[in-house]
């Protein structure tokens, strides 16, 4: 589907979900800039395709940073946005990244664990003691030694905003391209982290959902092979 620039990819669609592609750039709701968001594009496209009279409901179960792409799904029905939920809250919900960071990471794989804590007025996390448990686990796939760039994997065992820039930065081993939690960062490049696989129970059907979309083909993530 088309929306003004915005081209969004659909890779799944019944009556009670829809999974979509998130573009970069593109607020997953409404925020203070005002900008047309996700929630807002996929509301008129239902509204238009089914011709449905009055508002029309899509329920947010999680989200992504305005500048981060990926996997998205969105409940249809009340009832599914519940279910969907309830399985994020007991871990029956599996989300998958994609990142690159700068500087080599050492270890294969690692489970990274700390506290974090949101500071809403400057809109930033940082670590703290008064922070809640945040962990993830990764896997190195690919080191450029050219560009010093790692190709990572990363499986979110919780799910706090700025988790995976804020831990991953912490260790100086920063997001490429993050213009909140890299110093180094350039202005117009793009973070490289994407979301790239989802797996859930179909909130009717229970029958198992998986989805896997490749990283995009552009800078730096064209420094590394495609992974299966």
């Amino acid at each position: 589907m088309e929306d003004g620039n915005a081209m969004i990819k659909i890779l799944y669609e019944d009556n009670h979900l829809l999974v979509v592609i998130k573009p970069i750039n593109i607020p997953v709701q409404e925020d203070n800039s005002k900008d047309e968001d996700l929630l807002t594009i996929l509301k008129k496209y239902i509204k238009e395709k089914y011709n449905k009279p009055g508002k029309v409901y899509l329920g947010l179960v999680h989200r992504l940073d305005r500048p981060v792409s990926g996997i998205m799904v969105f409940a249809k029905t009340s009832k599914c946005a519940s279910r969907l939920s309830e399985q994020i809250r007991t871990n029956k919900f599996t989300k998958i990244y994609f990142a690159v960071t700068c500087n080599k990471i050492e270890k294969k794989e690692d489970i990274f664990v700390d506290k974090l804590l949101k500071d809403n007025v400057n809109n930033i996390v940082k670590i703290d003691d008064n922070g809640k448990l945040s962990k993830l686990k990764y896997e190195l796939l690919q080191y450029n030694d050219k560009y010093n760039l790692s190709l990572v994997k990363i499986t979110l065992i919780t799910g706090r905003s700025h988790q995976i820039r804020v831990q991953f930065s912490s260790r100086n081993l920063a997001l490429y391209g993050d213009q909140k939690y890299n110093a180094n960062s350039k202005i117009g490049q793009q973070i490289a982290l994407f979301a790239g696989h989802l797996e859930f129970n179909h909130p009717i059907t229970n029958e198992r959902l998986i989805f896997d979309e490749q990283f995009p083909n552009t800078i730096p993530w064209s420094y590394f092979n495609k992974v299966k």
